[in-house]
């Protein structure tokens, strides 16, 4: 099991996050705010399995915007283990 930390653009959550919902994948949506420029941001949590991670990281790219300014990122992703997984 696998923890995505996806943060992106505001403009690009809806995209990403309906093509993510129409392959059957689940997320929590937190807004956020970057320290550096202090722009919008929106942070997604995804829990799946390590072999659903590569798809979820091509529908990020298919679905976010190429940035505008030099140097600036479609998203920031974070992929971690997870030792424990519990719905109540």
């Amino acid at each position: 099991m696998r923890m995505m930390i996806v943060i992106l653009n505001d403009q690009d959550a809806e995209s990403v996050l309906r093509a993510l919902i129409e392959q059957e994948f689940r997320a929590t949506r937190i807004a956020s705010t970057g320290a550096f420029l202090r722009r919008g941001n929106t942070t997604l949590l995804i829990g799946l399995e390590e072999d659903k991670v590569d798809g979820v990281v091509e529908i990020i790219r298919e679905h976010s915007a190429e940035p505008e300014e030099p140097g600036q990122r479609r998203a920031t992703v974070f992929v971690l283990p997870v030792a424990s997984y519990e719905q109540i």
